[in-house]
């Protein structure tokens, strides 16, 4: 009887200390969430592969870290809408009906397609130096002039369709890793000034996310080492046979970069 009421006494305090670790708490948490993902196709998955039939041109991959967090956590309900080559009017104009007041948790990565990451990236890797260095230069002045406003129209619309949800918004790598000896392609003045471009959309989304409340997940720092023209990476080079995967996260960028950055803020973002 003793030692019956010892080892129930000693599992009820390995079961306390887990919980206040938090190492079984999140899935628990997340049982009862309704989660909906918006964005464009850093969201989507497009580049990660096994893109689901009904996603169409939008490229919904089962790789793409919203799926994987809902795979991991089974949520009571989950939700992708997020859909290659999405604007921010395109989230206000069609995304934002996939939410309601019952929706507990929104990730939304938005805002480089506004700012032609695209066909900057196109203009780099075909025009040269001097070209690419006006076409970032151009943009920066768009994101700091229109972008913010753009933000506002996509969360406010969250905030209004999902008053009840936690919103997580995530951000943007930087695609080079500067100062290696060997990398081919652009020039390293091209490939610095495209890092500074997206620090500065990423400032520019975080400062957004703030204004509204919301949690930003930046994801800079786990693709540190992983970036191009690294020995690791996580991104996709210019793929001509497959034009539309270049520059975008591999299944590990999806899931050793946005998966943790994301599950990690929506815990924060839970808690406050």
């Amino acid at each position: 009887m003793a030692r019956t009421r010892t080892a129930t006494l000693l599992a009820g305090l390995v079961a306390g200390a887990v919980v206040a670790l938090g190492l079984g708490a999140p899935a628990q948490a997340a049982a009862g969430e309704h989660y909906v993902s918006l964005g464009d196709s850093y969201a989507s998955g497009v580049g990660a592969g096994s893109y689901t039939a009904e996603s169409g041109g939008c490229k919904r991959s089962l790789n793409a870290f919203p799926q994987l967090w809902a795979n991991a956590n089974a949520p009571a309900s989950y939700r992708s809408v997020a859909c290659s080559g999405a604007k921010t009017g395109d989230v206000v104009n069609s995304q934002l009906s996939a939410l309601s007041s019952t929706t507990t948790l929104v990730s939304v990565v938005i805002g480089g397609n506004d700012v032609g990451f695209a066909n900057i990236m196109t203009t780099c890797a075909l025009a040269g130096t001097n070209a690419c260095l006006a076409a970032v230069t151009n943009a920066e002045n768009l994101a700091r002039t229109s972008l913010p406003g753009w933000l506002d129209n996509v969360y406010n619309g969250i905030k209004n369709r999902a008053p009840n949800a936690d919103v997580v918004v995530l951000g943007y790598p930087t695609f080079y890793q500067l100062g290696t000896p060997i990398c081919l392609g652009l020039s390293e003045q091209s490939r610095a000034k495209i890092n500074s471009g997206i620090n500065l959309a990423n400032d520019i989304i975080s400062a957004a996310a703030a204004r509204h409340g919301f949690t930003f997940g930046d994801v800079r720092p786990p693709f540190i080492g992983h970036q191009l023209c690294s020995g690791d990476k996580w991104l996709h080079a210019v793929n001509f046979a497959d034009i539309g995967v270049s520059y975008h996260p591999t299944a590990n960028g999806q899931s050793g970069g946005y998966l943790p950055v994301f599950r990690s803020a929506a815990t924060l973002a839970a808690k406050s």
